[in-house]
């Protein structure tokens, strides 16, 4: 039998929605590869595309923020929510963020020899100070830095972090405002994991296209009909992991580029999105679940 724990079951599980035996099968026959995994679950019709960094299951809290053309986006991580909500602790990551907007830090190694924003420590050495008073593992874990014209959401209290880089002549406009915030809220809502099709890489796109057409094949259609299948759920792929082709949440008739021009031709300028990043707090770090372990820790030995 192939190796793997009751946690890859768990992991599996969160990132496909699928059943607990199901999941189990599926790492089986994947010889414990968990991406593997994933492709027959999706292959066999019983699992949507997983995101690519799984479930939130961390604390901490995602602070983004714009000043003079220049923003961040930056994740701290805590090991509970109540010290998440510790003033001493927003406080810090709140200066951690002022400190990358100041100083433009490369990476994180970087950032943590620079001095605290407001301070006289070393980030490192402030991050050290507060291990120590609050009593618990406090760790940097992301950040990222755009300068532009720049529109910034927090979702949840600092749950999810959005920024949203424009090419346009409308700033400073309310109506242009509004729009940026409602692209922003977009991408935290939708989450979106490219631009649009062109970015989405070759390997991304061709797996895509191998997924589904077994998808299709499993149904009972011949290949030969299953290759035009394919390309038109392509199509749909596209409008669900690109935002410009994504339907706009608040009015579905339109997708995120005609809502974009509409604006753009009311307000009598020009409208260009340019990139995005949207951080999740604990996207991709497994929150401990001893209890669930054990109640399926059976099912995989």
């Amino acid at each position: 039998m192939a190796e793997f724990t009751a946690k890859d079951v768990q992991l599996l599980r969160q990132r496909t929605g699928v059943g607990m035996m199901d999941c189990k099968n599926a790492l089986s026959e994947a010889n414990g590869d968990m991406e593997k995994a994933i492709e027959i679950l999706r292959e066999k019709g019983i699992a949507k595309a997983a995101k690519k960094a799984g479930r939130v299951a961390a604390e901490g809290l995602v602070v983004a923020k714009v000043q003079n053309g220049v923003g961040v986006v930056v994740e701290v991580n805590s090991e509970t929510d109540f010290v998440a909500k510790n003033s001493d602790f927003v406080s810090f990551v709140n200066a951690v963020a002022d400190t990358i907007l100041e100083k433009n830090p490369k990476d994180l190694e970087e950032l943590k020899a620079l001095e605290i924003s407001n301070g006289n420590l070393t980030v490192e050495k402030a991050l050290q100070e507060k291990v120590l008073s609050i009593g618990e593992n406090i760790q940097i874990r992301r950040f990222v830095r755009m300068e532009g014209s720049l529109s910034t959401y927090v979702h949840g209290g600092g749950t999810i972090g959005v920024m949203i880089k424009f090419n346009t002549n409308l700033d400073g406009k309310p109506e242009f405002d509004e729009y940026a915030k409602n692209i922003a809220m977009q991408v935290a809502a939708v989450s979106p994991q490219y631009l649009n099709a062109e970015q989405v890489p070759a390997e991304v796109l061709e797996k895509e296209k191998e997924i589904l057409k077994q998808q299709v094949i499993n149904s009972g259609k011949p290949d030969n009909v299953a290759a035009r299948i394919v390309e038109g759920k392509i199509n749909k792929f596209y409008k669900e992991v690109c935002l410009l082709d994504q339907q706009y949440v608040k009015d579905n008739k339109l997708t995120i580029t005609q809502y974009t021009n509409e604006v753009a031709k009311n307000l009598g300028g020009n409208i260009e999105i340019v990139e995005f990043v949207r951080i999740e707090k604990g996207e991709g770090i497994e929150k401990r679940s001893d209890n669930f372990a054990e109640e399926i820790a059976n099912m995989v030995k």
